[in-house]
């Protein structure tokens, strides 16, 4: 009997650890202004989930680029260090220098532990790479795209 009890709660606890975490007030998101735009640019995230992917992919971009060129990212982004930290896990590290298929794997892991389906993960790197482009122009945002390969 105990044994049946533990096989219908199973499901369950799985539903509630696969749950996404509840949202936040926009006031308590790391870059609010921002995140507006991205998820202008993909309607179908949560601003917390937009907060996290951004910072699971600057994350990644801060892990490839010199100091000097993220730090021409990190200008035009309002609280990077907020949005570094809201990525799955705590500050995103992403990959070794040069990338290649296991950071592609690790930053794919990391996005979709915000609940983000395939569709949204093909969405969010451009989205993002326009966002900054708007707030830093064309040579930030290639710093950025180049970084995403």
């Amino acid at each position: 009997m105990q044994t049946l009890a533990l096989l219908l709660a199973i499901p369950a606890a799985v539903a509630l650890a696969q749950a996404p975490a509840p949202e936040k007030p926009a006031e308590t998101l790391a870059s609010p202004e921002f995140l507006t735009a991205l998820v202008a640019e993909v309607p179908s995230l949560t601003p917390v989930q937009a907060q996290g992917a951004a910072g699971t992919l600057f994350g990644q971009a801060k892990s490839k680029l010199s100091a000097e060129d993220f730090a021409k990212i990190a200008g035009v982004v309002p609280n990077m260090d907020g949005l570094l930290k809201a990525a799955p896990g705590g500050e995103a590290k992403g990959g070794a220098k040069g990338g290649g298929l296991g950071t592609t794997l690790a930053v794919a892991g990391a996005l979709s532990k915000l609940g983000l389906k395939p569709d949204q993960i093909l969405k969010i790197t451009p989205a993002l790479v326009k966002v900054v482009q708007s707030k830093g122009g064309a040579e930030v945002a290639s710093l950025l795209a180049g970084a995403l390969k």
